[in-house]
C-alpha cells in the first residue's frame, strides 16, 4: 500500500490530525509518525505536555497495527518518560514485538529531532478478527 493511501485512511483520526500528527512511514507491524511542535503543545512550565508524546505514540501504534485492516485496539499502554524534549519536532516509531490470534504487543520509541529518546511506550492490543 502506498503512503498516500495509508495517510488517507487515517485522516479520519481527527484528534491526531488536530494535534498535527503526520504519517511518515507505514507497513505491516511498523509505523513512523511525526509532529512539528507548536506553542499549544506546551505545558505551563514550557515543556512539551506528556499527552502530546502519548498521543503521537498511540497514533503510531494505531497505524502500524491497522494500516491494512481496522481491527486492532489498545488494551493497555504504558509510557515511560526518559528525557525532556529539546528539539522542535517529534517522531514516534512503533514496532510489533509479537502478534497472535487475538493480541499483539508493540513498543514505540519517541525521539526529538536532536536524536534524544524522550519516551518509550509499550502497548498490548486486541485483534478483533
Amino acid at each position: 500500500m502506498e503512503l498516500k493511501e495509508i495517510q488517507a485512511i487515517f485522516k479520519g483520526d481527527r484528534f491526531a490530525d488536530e494535534l498535527g500528527a503526520e504519517i511518515l512511514e507505514g507497513r505491516q507491524g511498523f509505523a513512523r509518525c511525526g509532529l512539528l511542535l507548536r506553542e499549544n503543545h506546551r505545558n505551563a512550565a514550557g515543556g512539551v505536555m506528556g499527552g502530546v508524546l502519548f498521543t503521537l505514540a498511540d497514533f503510531a501504534f494505531a497505524v502500524a497495527a491497522n494500516w491494512e485492516k481496522m481491527n486492532t485496539v489498545s488494551l493497555t499502554s504504558q509510557i515511560t518518560f526518559l528525557s525532556r524534549v529539546r528539539g522542535a519536532r517529534l517522531e514516534a516509531a512503533a514496532s510489533c514485538v509479537k502478534t497472535g490470534k487475538s493480541t499483539c504487543y508493540y513498543t514505540v520509541e519517541v525521539t526529538d529531532d536532536l536524536g534524544t529518546k524522550v519516551a518509550i511506550v509499550s502497548t498490548t492490543g486486541f485483534i478483533s478478527g
